[in-house]
C-alpha cells in the first residue's frame, strides 16, 4: 500500500482509504461489528461518504486496535477521575511522530527552525496527553535550549517572552491559560512587547474554567492581547494521530493524508454541502492499526468542495449515538 505520507491526489487518497476500510473491517474487532450491524455490503463501498465512520465513543468502552496486535502505549482523553474516557491504543507510535512533524512543516515550518513553549496546564498534570507528546516531540526536533513548559508561573512566561523578542518562537496554549496570561499581565500592569517572530497557536480548551465563547470572539481577545493580527489554532484529539492547522480566521487546513466530511446532524448517514453547519466526520489514515474514520461530535462545515479545508463551529449538545447502541455498553 502506498504510504499515506505520499498521498499527491485524489484518487490516491481514496485507493489508500478504501484499502485501510478492508484492512481495518478485517481486523478492527469493533469496527467489524459496527459495520455488520449497518448490514452493508462492503465490496459496495467504494467512496469516502458510503465508509462508515465510527462514533466517537466508541474508543470510550472498547479498545479500537487491530486484533493480532498487542500495544501498551496509549493516550487518553482530558477529564475528571469520575469520567469514563477515552484512550486511544498507539501500535506504531514512528507513524505519529512523522504525522505530527510533516503537518507541522506543512503548514509552519520546519521545528528545528523554532524554540517551542507550552502553556498547557490541564494537560502537564494529566497522563498519557497526546498533545504533551505532540509537544515533547516537537521541542526534541527543535532542541533548543530555551524550550519548557509553564503551568500557572506567569511571570516567568512574560519574562522568557520578552527575553526571546528576536528569536522565532511558538507559543503551543490551551484557551483558557492563554486567557489567564493575559489577565495576569493585564492585572499587574504588565506590558507584552510582542516581536512578529512569536507565533501563538491555541488548541482549544475551556473545559469549564472560563465561560464560553466562540472561537472568533476567542481569537479576536487574543489577538489584542498578544498584538498580533493572527492566532493560529492546532485541531486534533486523543483518537486521532494527524493535526489540522488553522493559520488565522478559523479556517483550518488538513494535511495530505486527512480530510473532513460533514454529516447532517440528524441523519448520520447523510452529508452537508460546502456552507452548511453539521457534524464533523474525518478520515485520518494516520490511524492506520485503530480506526481511521472517525465520526467526532463537533460541529463544523467545509468552506468550498475541498475536504482539505473547514472550520470547527462548537460542539453537539447531545450524544445520543443513532444506529449503534449494542456497541456503547
Amino acid at each position: 500500500m502506498k504510504s499515506i505520507f505520499d498521498i499527491k491526489n485524489e484518487q490516491e487518497f481514496l485507493d489508500v482509504a478504501l484499502t485501510t476500510f478492508r484492512y481495518q473491517y478485517k481486523n478492527i474487532e469493533v469496527y467489524r461489528k459496527f459495520v455488520d450491524y449497518l448490514n452493508l455490503d462492503v465490496e459496495k463501498i467504494n467512496s469516502l461518504d458510503k465508509i462508515p465512520f465510527l462514533p466517537i465513543e466508541m474508543f470510550k468502552n472498547h479498545q479500537i486496535l487491530d486484533k493480532n496486535i498487542s500495544s501498551d502505549l496509549y493516550f487518553q482523553s482530558s477529564g475528571t477521575t469520575q469520567m469514563n474516557l477515552s484512550k486511544h491504543f498507539i501500535a506504531n507510535e514512528n507513524i505519529y511522530q512523522e504525522s505530527i512533524y510533516k503537518s507541522f512543516e506543512q503548514f509552519i515550518g520546519k521545528p528545528e527552525d523554532f524554540i517551542f513553549l507550552g502553556l498547557l496546564p490541564s494537560y502537564l498534570e494529566k497522563k498519557n496527553s497526546s498533545l504533551i507528546y505532540m509537544v515533547d516531540y516537537l521541542m526534541k526536533k527543535s532542541g533548543k535550549p530555551e524550550n519548557g513548559y509553564f503551568l500557572y508561573n506567569h511571570e516567568d512566561l512574560f519574562q522568557l517572552l520578552q527575553n526571546l523578542k528576536d528569536k522565532k518562537v511558538i507559543l503551543f496554549g490551551v484557551s483558557f491559560a492563554l486567557l489567564d496570561f493575559l489577565d495576569y499581565c493585564h492585572s499587574n500592569s504588565q506590558l507584552l512587547e510582542i516581536s512578529d517572530t512569536l507565533t501563538v497557536i491555541e488548541t482549544g480548551g475551556m473545559k469549564g474554567r472560563k465561560e464560553e465563547m466562540t472561537k472568533d470572539e476567542l481569537l479576536k481577545i487574543l489577538q489584542n492581547g498578544f498584538k498580533t493580527k493572527k492566532i493560529y489554532s492546532e485541531y486534533s484529539m486523543t483518537e486521532l494521530l494527524s493535526q489540522a492547522y488553522s493559520l488565522g480566521e478559523n479556517i483550518y487546513k488538513c494535511p495530505n493524508w486527512m480530510r473532513v466530511l460533514i454529516r447532517n446532524a440528524e441523519d448520520p448517514f447523510g452529508y452537508e454541502q460546502a456552507g452548511r453547519t453539521g457534524a464533523i466526520n474525518i478520515v485520518d489514515l494516520a490511524n492506520i492499526h485503530s480506526c481511521s474514520f472517525i465520526a467526532t461530535q463537533d460541529l463544523g462545515k467545509l468552506l468550498t468542495d475541498d475536504e482539505k479545508k473547514f472550520q470547527v463551529l462548537g460542539r453537539i449538545d447531545h450524544s445520543d449515538i443513532r444506529g449503534c447502541s449494542l456497541l456503547v455498553s
